[in-house]
C-alpha cells in the first residue's frame, strides 16, 4: 500500500530506451557550416528533436548504415517526421567537401544536413561531444579511413542534449525515443 502512495506521488520520467544524458555538461551545440555553406546552430532547428553523428563519407559501413537507420525513423514517425532533423558532422573535412556532403546527405533525405567543421574546429568539437576520431593511413596518402565513434546524440525541441543512442539500436527503438520527447518538450 505505501509503496503505491510513493509511486503515485512522483511525476511519470520517460523510460527511454536511449542512454538518458539529460543535465549532462557535454555536447551543448555547435557553431558549423552546412554543405550548403550556411552556418548552423543548434538554435536553428527550435522545436525539433535533433540527431546528430559524426562520421565520413568514405565510410564503408557504420555512416551508411546509421544514416539509412535515421531516414527509416523519419519515416517511422509519420507526420511527426517533419520534427526530426538529421546531423551528420564529418571527421574528415579533408575529403569531404561540401559538394560530397549534400550528394551523400540526399542518399538518405534530402533534409538531413551536413556539417564540416574546419580541421583547426574538428579536435574542440570531438571533445565537446566526448567522440573519438582518428586517421588510419592506407596504401596510399588519398586511400586513409578514419576510425571514429558511432553512436548519435539527441537533442530535444529546446536544444537541450538528452540521449545517447548506440549503433545498431535499431529504427523501431529510435522512433520511440523520438516521439516521447516530441512529446515531453
Amino acid at each position: 500500500m505505501t509503496a503505491g502512495l510513493l509511486t503515485a506521488c512522483t511525476p511519470d520520467k520517460p523510460q527511454f530506451k536511449s542512454i538518458d544524458l539529460t543535465g549532462a555538461d557535454y555536447a551543448q551545440g555547435f557553431s558549423l557550416t552546412d554543405h550548403n555553406g550556411q552556418v548552423r546552430t543548434l538554435k536553428d532547428f527550435a522545436g525539433k528533436v535533433v540527431v546528430v553523428f559524426f562520421g565520413y563519407t568514405q565510410c564503408p559501413d557504420v555512416c551508411p548504415t546509421t544514416m539509412a537507420e535515421l531516414a527509416q525513423v523519419k519515416q517511422l514517425l509519420g507526420p511527426d517526421g517533419d520534427k526530426l532533423q538529421g546531423i551528420f558532422i564529418t571527421v574528415d573535412p579533408e575529403r569531404d567537401t561540401p559538394e560530397l556532403l549534400k550528394a551523400y546527405m540526399g542518399n538518405f533525405d534530402a533534409s538531413f544536413l551536413a556539417l564540416r567543421p574546419t580541421m583547426a574546429q574538428l579536435p574542440e568539437v570531438a571533445k565537446d561531444f566526448k567522440i573519438y576520431y582518428k586517421k588510419v593511413d592506407g596504401e596510399t596518402p588519398g586511400s586513409y579511413s578514419m576510425d571514429h565513434s558511432a553512436g548519435s546524440y539527441i537533442f530535444d525541441g529546446k536544444g537541450r542534449i538528452r540521449l545517447y543512442t548506440r549503433y545498431g539500436s535499431g529504427a523501431e527503438a529510435l522512433a520511440s525515443d523520438i516521439r516521447l520527447l516530441l512529446k515531453n518538450t
